[in-house]
């Protein structure tokens, strides 16, 4: 004689499964602050890497110092280059020390070498230019609103030595120049907050003191 499910017993495996459910669905729900949050945090990472294994160090250039790996976020809308109007980052060695990314400064996207590590940035590389890789543009790609930062010297940009320790100069604005005297160059002594946001959701990245490491608060 075959044995059926009793009802008390489908009744029980349904409310699993609706428990189950509820503990899964989350996952599958697109949080776009989240996977702009979780990019950003992987770039900041391989500018790190960036820095370590491409020392700018030179004895014979004063300016040696403002040449190191960095990763700049900004957005701007004149000219005829510019990030659309949106937040966009950038990876760039500043070698003409102008303090902002030329075409030739910006590093190569390892996934694609026929693009450019930069979601568009002001009178250096359009957002809608076929060398921009378009998920750089976080306020296009992913709805980011605004970008704040807190203890990272002041502007949207983090800088790293070549043994991948964050860096800060005399920064005092966006996009003003990765300025300071060797002398004034130091080591972050405190916990840089990166904080990205659509309007709705807000997620902080950390980045700490001395090892550079890079996490999500």
């Amino acid at each position: 004689m075959k044995k059926a499910f009793t009802m008390m017993e489908l009744v029980f495996v349904i409310v699993i499964i609706g428990i189950i459910s509820a503990m899964i669905a989350p996952n599958f729900q697109r949080n776009s602050v989240r996977e702009a949050a979780d990019q950003l945090i992987s770039h900041i990472r391989y500018t790190q890497h960036l820095a370590m294994i491409d020392d700018q160090y030179n004895p014979s250039d004063p300016n040696w110092y403002e040449k190191r790996w960095q990763l700049l976020i900004g957005k701007s809308s004149s000219g005829t280059l510019n990030s659309g109007g949106y937040y966009a980052y950038t990876i760039f060695s500043d070698t003409s020390t102008s303090g902002n990314p030329d075409p030739g400064e910006i590093a190569t996207n390892p996934l694609d070498n026929t693009k450019l590590l930069s979601g568009g940035f002001s009178n250096t590389l359009d957002w809608e230019d076929e060398r921009a890789t378009k998920a750089l543009n976080i306020g296009s790609k992913y709805g980011i609103t605004n970008v704040t930062t807190s203890g990272c010297a002041g502007a949207k940009r983090i800088a790293f030595d070549y043994l991948g320790r964050p860096i800060k100069g005399n920064i005092s604005s966006d996009i003003s120049p990765y300025r300071a005297t060797s002398a004034t160059i130091s080591l972050l002594t405190s916990q840089c907050a990166i904080t990205i946001t659509d309007g709705t959701t807000s997620v902080t990245i950390a980045i700490e003191p001395e090892t550079g490491y890079a996490h999500i608060l």
